[in-house]
């Protein structure tokens, strides 16, 4: 609950977020698969089942905050491109600084993703982890870590998707002000070419909003097959 996208945010507030972990809890308890480790088990031994469970829950909302840090970095690279390096406000999930265009990106991605009901996906992920890895069987191995740093290489790649067509029409934007420059050295080109670079991208992000949508439904599409392979990966082998 504190690492999945919308959940995790620090404007969700605390005592709702310990209060559906309990519910969930609640409500799954009855579908977990007994052990018989757990009867005779000494609290020593519990500890560290406690520490991995909770590992792996933070892995598979990690999942999904890798995607969502790719749309941010894209939307931080637009940003800047349109000048708005300086104008920046505050994530309420990691507290960090980001521009306008990439939070504003980042809502879009968090209401597409209630909309597509994709939240659902992770809390079937919390009951299929107790079955995919029983108690005392969770392995942090070494396929799991190198699977997290396949899988976090894809910031970029998302980052390139989403941003590529508005960076696209600013490099033309920019292409066509430079000409323009040497050609009436009159204009000052950079009182002037500030406010067309703003309206170029808010145009662009307007124009290339489907297909934004298009990559994330690709995207969000593919969680349900990462957290099978990450969960996979963290059972110790039978």
């Amino acid at each position: 609950m504190f690492s999945i996208p919308l959940f995790g945010s620090q404007n969700f507030p605390a005592v709702a977020k310990v209060g559906l972990s309990l519910l969930i809890s609640w409500v799954i308890f009855p579908s977990v698969p007994p052990t018989g480790i757990i009867k005779t088990a000494q609290w020593l031994q519990l500890v560290p089942a406690i520490i991995a469970e909770i590992m792996i829950g933070i892995v598979i909302g990690f999942t999904a905050r890798m995607f969502f840090e790719g749309i941010q970095l894209g939307g931080q690279l637009v940003g800047f491109q349109m000048g708005f390096g300086i104008v920046n406000v505050i994530d309420p999930v990691s507290g960090a600084n980001f521009s306008v265009i990439a939070q504003f990106q980042n809502l879009l991605a968090t209401l597409f993703f209630i909309a597509l009901n994709m939240h659902h996906v992770f809390f079937n992920a919390i009951a299929l982890s107790f079955k995919k890895i029983p108690v005392f069987h969770c392995s942090l191995s070494t396929p799991l870590w190198e699977w997290l740093i396949d899988l976090s290489s894809n910031i970029f790649l998302v980052a390139v998707k989403v941003g590529a067509p508005v960076i696209a029409i600013l490099l033309f934007t920019s292409v066509a002000l430079g000409i323009i420059a040497k050609s009436v050295p009159q204009i000052n080109i950079f009182i002037v070419g500030f406010p067309i670079k703003i309206a170029a991208g808010l145009i662009g992000l307007g124009i290339t909003l489907p297909m934004f949508f298009i990559v994330l439904k690709k995207i969000f599409s593919h969680f349900d097959e990462y957290i099978f392979i990450i969960l996979k990966a963290g059972a110790l082998p039978s």
